[in-house]
């Protein structure tokens, strides 16, 4: 047993060390295609980055959707996503920034008008979707496809604004602007495959050690499949570019809602009874309602961050039970 937790060892000590340099690969790759296209920061992280870390919880829900008793772990896994995505990594992300701007109370990236309506379009359709569903009180195969068509019709309507800025491309450098989305791609793909690693090697420490497998997959697990906007969205404000945090996220929380909810319940045959995810959905729409306000407000700084780590802590509370204390 002692040689297979020091193989572990390794394995999440060199997963988090390529987890990191692909995240700093991902941005910087970022960062240029925003540069090239025209596209804002925000807009980039909502499309590309977005959409690349989003793949763990999009196999998640493959996977779930296969096996059809385990449809119910898939929608819990899209909106608690989103929960971690808005409270902890925003969170974290908000008390960063603060930090690197410690001569200001106040401060908030400066966006285009056009990414400012991609974030509250996003933040609306992550908000209204579950509350739907919710009044509805089922999700079924043809929501998961009207879900889907919302998915593709907002990435064409983004990709109009691409066609009408790419006119300020930087010269030579548009010839570049294939490798390095693809760069930005194989970045995300390698943050995507050492989470997976980070997850279940950690997890395999923590079973040695005699954890409980219903621990291990209530934090471990399931906070795994959130590592790559954590990582990304971290390493873009480290070096500055907050408005790219917000768009990996708030996309992150769009994908989720539209792509990964919609490819899961379009893959199932079963109509799922969503009384059973009132409280992760009223907790969603809580925590986007408060970024919603942030955003108009102009108002970000570390108390902004505190309070969505204090609404994240409130929220680990009451999953693991400590109402019934």
């Amino acid at each position: 047993m002692f040689e297979g937790m020091l193989i572990n060892a390794l394995i999440l000590l060199a997963s988090l060390l390529i987890l990191d340099k692909a995240s700093d690969w991902t941005i910087t790759n970022s960062v240029r295609v925003a540069d090239i296209t025209g596209f804002g920061k925000t807009t980039v992280g909502f499309m590309l980055v977005a959409f690349a870390t989003s793949l763990p919880e999009l196999s998640v829900s493959i996977f779930a959707a296969i096996g059809q008793e385990s449809i119910g772990v898939a929608i819990g896994n899209v909106l608690g996503s989103n929960i971690v995505n808005v409270c902890l990594i925003l969170g974290l992300c908000f008390v960063m920034a603060a930090l690197k701007n410690s001569n200001y109370t106040t401060f908030f990236p400066a966006m285009a008008k056009e990414d400012i309506g991609s974030l509250y379009f996003g933040l609306f359709i992550a908000s209204i979707i579950p509350l739907t569903l919710l009044y509805i009180g089922y999700a079924s195969r043809f929501i998961g496809i009207i879900l889907l068509a919302i998915f593709v019709l907002y990435v064409y309507q983004l990709s109009k604004i691409r066609r009408i800025k790419e006119e300020s491309s930087l010269g030579r450098e548009k010839e570049k602007l294939g490798k390095y989305a693809f760069l930005t791609f194989l970045g995300a793909a390698l943050v995507v495959a050492s989470s997976y690693f980070t997850v279940d090697s950690a997890a395999y420490i923590a079973e040695s050690v005699g954890i409980p497998k219903v621990v291990i997959g209530a934090t471990i697990v399931a906070f795994g499949t959130s590592l790559p906007e954590l990582a990304t969205s971290l390493d873009a404000t480290r070096k500055g570019h907050l408005d790219m945090a917000l768009g990996n996220i708030v996309g992150s929380c769009f994908i989720n809602i539209t792509c990964i909810l919609g490819v899961t319940l379009t893959a199932s045959t079963l109509r799922v009874n969503m009384n059973a995810f009132s409280d992760l959905v009223m907790f969603s729409l809580v925590t986007n309602l408060l970024l919603w306000y942030f955003l108009s407000s102009e108002k970000i700084s570390w108390r902004e961050g505190a309070v969505l780590l204090f609404i994240y802590s409130i929220f680990l509370t009451i999953s693991f039970g400590g109402y019934k204390l």
